[in-house]
């Protein structure tokens, strides 16, 4: 990997492109860690030392870098655009007019993301009056008595829900620059930013709380993690295909053999992503009542990560996500439509009906492997922290080694590096004679 860097810094066009997504991240950790107007930093630091990294802290601080904590300017971060994505690709399925866009190609696609935008801008608004709200409350570090707000005045309630919104919206287009002048998905690599940024700070926690013995084990745990998920990431079902010969005026077509292939983990992190925002609503919810029946009852079932309600509740929510996803992003009918009608077929299976139950068979049993795959990098990094960190139920080193944490800083790196060689390549084509 780091001789494809050295190449690809080798070389004008893309030398430029990797400097100009570096300085796109560098504006965006500075949006991060800049404090929204009216927030009381000295106070906000106190209360962050006093939540730590245990429970629903610890994933927001993981997935916000640490800005949402902080009550940063980008304290929102690329959360908003996700949800508005997942919305956006589950409604394909309801309402026609979305689907009839996805096919329409790249002017469809288009008003797709148009869409996207106004979604997240609403759905940022939403998050930032939440935020706000249980600021204003004290609600938001409920075991700190610091207040966070210099004043509880709704001008500067106000000021902070604006200002988040449009960090909000500042983020979505620096993300939109890196895909477009960058390298890589500028979304996913913001996000990848955010992670990564909480990862040294959570490796010295680790040495100076359990010491170095500890911190090997942690070390060790978290490479053979890796290891699998890059085996699994890569790894894919290749159905052959043939496309028969058929003559076209006084030309001969087709006659070639080419393959579909399917990932094992076609859903890719999205499930992941969301068991664990539908596992985290109601944690939320809890805060605004933390003395009813039903708050006490998900505080005592679903702060832990080691609770067998919070392990079932994930395990079934990430294998339904995953079925969900793949049913709607990977259609067997269209895939068959499209073979008949450029004369392919799939050796041994007739085309038509019976290549696209081929297909959903084929599908169903990877996509079940995938789904337990991911259910398992989820939990099991967290039953065995546990065992290293009894005391929170192992949450506070799951937040860095868990599933969705991990299977985003590899599945981006993976990607990136991908299509940095990609570029290489167009650029050093060797010939059959050097």
């Amino acid at each position: 990997m780091l001789r494809v860097f050295a190449q690809a810094f080798r070389t004008p066009d893309l030398r430029q492109k990797l400097l100009f997504t570096l300085g796109i991240i560098a504006i965006f950790r500075v949006g991060s860690v800049l404090p929204t107007p009216g927030v009381d930093v000295p106070a906000v630091r106190t209360c962050v030392d006093l939540a730590g990294n245990e429970g629903i802290y610890g994933m927001l601080n993981l997935f916000s870098g640490g800005a949402m904590l902080q009550l940063a300017v980008f304290a929102l971060g690329i959360i908003p655009y996700i949800t508005a994505s997942i919305i956006l690709q589950l409604l394909t399925v309801v309402i026609p007019r979305i689907e009839a866009l996805r096919k329409e190609g790249a002017s469809g696609q288009a008003q797709i993301t148009q869409y996207t935008r106004y979604l997240t801008i609403g759905l940022a608004l939403l998050q930032a009056t939440t935020i706000v709200t249980l600021a204003r409350r004290g609600q938001f570090f409920p075991n700190c008595p610091e207040e966070v707000l210099q004043d509880d005045s709704l001008t500067t309630a106000a000021i902070m829900i604006i200002v988040m919104t449009a960090g909000t919206g500042l983020v979505m287009w620096l993300g939109e620059l890196i895909t477009d002048r960058g390298v890589g998905n500028g979304m996913s690599l913001l996000i990848f930013t955010q992670i990564v940024a909480s990862v040294p700070g959570l490796f010295w926690g680790i040495q100076t709380s359990r010491g170095w013995g500890i911190f090997g084990l942690v070390i060790a745990v978290a490479l053979i993690v890796v290891a699998l998920i890059v085996f699994v990431e890569q790894a894919q079902r290749r159905i052959p295909v043939q496309y028969a010969k058929r003559m076209v005026g006084r030309r001969m077509y087709g006659g070639s053999a080419t393959y579909i292939p399917l990932k094992i983990n076609q859903a890719g992190v999205i499930p992941v992503i969301f068991a664990s925002s539908l596992l985290y609503i109601p944690l939320l919810a809890a805060q605004f009542n933390q003395t009813s029946g039903w708050a006490l009852w998900i505080q005592d079932n679903f702060t832990r990560g080691d609770h067998p309600a919070y392990i079932a509740a994930y395990f079934l929510l990430i294998v339904g996500f995953a079925f969900f996803y793949v049913s709607i992003t990977f259609n067997p009918k269209d895939i068959s439509d499209n073979m008949k009608r450029y004369g392919g077929f799939v050796p041994g299976i007739r085309a038509g009906r019976a290549t696209e139950e081929y297909l959903a068979y084929v599908l169903n049993r990877i996509t079940s492997a995938g789904a337990i795959y991911l259910a398992l990098v989820a939990l099991l990094p967290l039953l065995a922290f546990n065992v290293l960190n009894p005391a929170d139920g192992g949450q506070s080193f799951n937040n860095m080694f868990g599933g969705t944490s991990i299977l985003i800083m590899v599945g981006v790196g993976l990607q990136t590096v991908q299509q940095i060689e990609s570029q290489l390549q167009q650029r050093n084509y060797e010939g059959f004679l050097r």
